[in-house]
């Protein structure tokens, strides 16, 4: 065994008897390309998160919703998220096929779900129809995502986790870009709008979102085969009995069992995510008033529509060039500083960026949202790995989702009344409010005790005895 052709997962920290171990076994090195094939599925499902992002609402506001509606229009994703993906994840980590694999059937089936949804989410005629399908293209989105994270930290050996995530952040960049910049080009390409005033540019970006979704996913089934469960791995995996029941209780023992310093990373995350809402959900709003002096209700609101699309096209360009940088700064730094000085980039921005009057300038101050989203996407994972046993990555990996669909429902279900109450209706408010949030979530950050990065077992093996 040498180091140059293979790693293994070690064991992070001493668990309670009770609770699911780290496997000790080799793992081989991939390359870039490899990791990037592998990686490739996320293009796909981040394009249609970039549609949710930037498409979704104004496809309410085209329907007739009025500003204060359009979080508790998006409860979809929050409750989808705290239900499907910790479910899915513990069901991906009591699953082997021989044929299909233990996480692959799960992203494949979310990818083609979320084909349909893209594809049919704009003909939408009623403010109903669209919710509908909002669920179910978040219901499709959940089944993807844990998977598909658990797949990369099964695959990868600790050495190569931080690429291997940061690739994911790469690839959320490159779709939410494509998603954006695809709307803001198709509106000098495509006239005319559906009998529902929904204009068929919008619909041009969701039917290209629909063919990426399922093309980019089954290239990374094809490319990436899994690795077979080790004889100990596949005795634990047929003494687990049970369907749904069993997931359940599954989830409340790993969230019962949940390592100090992950439950110090959800605090982080009720302010991180609950900011990112209230970006999503206002930004084409606060354009539309800051830049072009309109509301939802006028005809020029479409140009505040294509120019967000090409903002959030542009700090997502941002994400992706990024995204590798980060994986030397978090080596070098650690993680959580690197992650600190990434929300305290996107706090600065937002703060500047509601009260910038040229379209032109926004560019600036996003620059710090995007760097911050290529964190966002990758370095809390680099931690999280350290933390959590091997044989449970899925359902952790679905609880991190909980924690961060947690602060999001908060948020549906709060913010519409601070939004009228408290910050007077004003979308530039919102925008405002986002900036503090991420803030204060830096100085949570803090608080958190990063674990010691988990070094290769043939380091360990060639240390004197007594200083492992």
């Amino acid at each position: 065994m040498t180091g140059a052709t293979a790693d293994a997962t070690v064991a992070r920290q001493k668990p309670p008897a009770h609770a699911h171990a780290t496997i000790v076994r080799q793992k081989p090195l991939m390359s870039m390309p490899q990791i990037l094939l592998m990686n490739l599925g996320f293009f796909g499902v981040q394009y249609s998160f970039g549609m949710q992002q930037t498409a979704v609402n104004p496809i309410y506001n085209y329907l007739g919703a009025s500003p204060d509606e359009l979080p508790i229009l998006n409860l979809a994703g929050p409750i989808t998220g705290l239900l499907i993906q910790p479910l899915i994840g513990a069901l991906s980590d009591r699953t082997w096929s021989p044929r299909w694999g233990r996480r692959k059937p799960f992203f494949i089936a979310g990818a083609i779900g979320c084909s349909v949804c893209l594809f049919l989410f704009p003909f939408v005629a009623a403010i109903w129809t669209a919710v509908l399908l909002l669920w179910l293209l978040d219901v499709s989105n959940n089944t993807a995502m844990e998977p598909y994270r658990a797949f990369i930290a099964d695959r990868l050996p600790p050495s190569q986790l931080a690429k291997g995530f940061l690739a994911q952040s790469f690839f959320t960049g490159l779709g939410i870009t494509l998603a954006n910049v695809s709307l803001f080009v198709f509106q000098t390409l495509i006239a005319g709008a559906t009998s529902a005033g929904i204009p068929y540019w919008v619909v041009g970006s969701f039917i290209l979102g629909s063919v990426c979704s399922v093309a980019t996913v089954l290239v990374s089934v094809v490319s990436t085969p899994e690795l077979p469960p080790s004889d100990k791995e596949l005795a634990e995996l047929r003494a687990k009995k049970g369907g749904l029941g069993a997931a359940v209780r599954e989830i409340w023992e790993a969230i019962a069992e949940m390592p100090p310093e992950l439950r110090k990373l959800a605090l982080v995350y009720l302010f991180q995510w609950y900011a990112m809402m209230c970006y999503w959900q206002y930004v084409s709003l606060s354009v539309a008033k800051s830049v072009y002096g309109v509301t939802a209700d006028s005809p020029r609101y479409g140009d505040a529509v294509a120019w967000t699309g090409l903002v959030n096209g542009w700090y997502n360009i941002v994400t992706f060039l990024v995204a590798f940088p980060l994986v030397a700064f978090a080596r070098q730094r650690g993680a959580k500083w690197v992650h600190i000085a990434c929300l305290l980039c996107a706090a600065v921005g937002l703060l500047i960026f509601p009260h910038l009057t040229d379209k032109y300038l926004l560019f600036i101050p996003i620059v710090g949202l995007g760097i911050a989203w290529a964190s966002m996407m990758g370095v809390p994972y680099i931690m999280a790995v350290r933390m959590i046993p091997s044989t449970r990555y899925g359902v952790y990996m679905g609880i991190i989702n909980m924690m961060i669909v947690v602060p999001m429902l908060i948020q549906t279900v709060t913010f519409g009344a601070i939004l009228h109450n408290v910050l007077g209706g004003n979308p530039n408010h919102a925008i405002t409010f986002a900036g503090l949030l991420l803030a204060v979530a830096a100085a949570a950050m803090t608080w958190i005790r990063e674990p010691p990065i988990v070094r290769d077992v043939d380091a360990l093996l060639a240390m004197p005895a007594g200083a492992h």
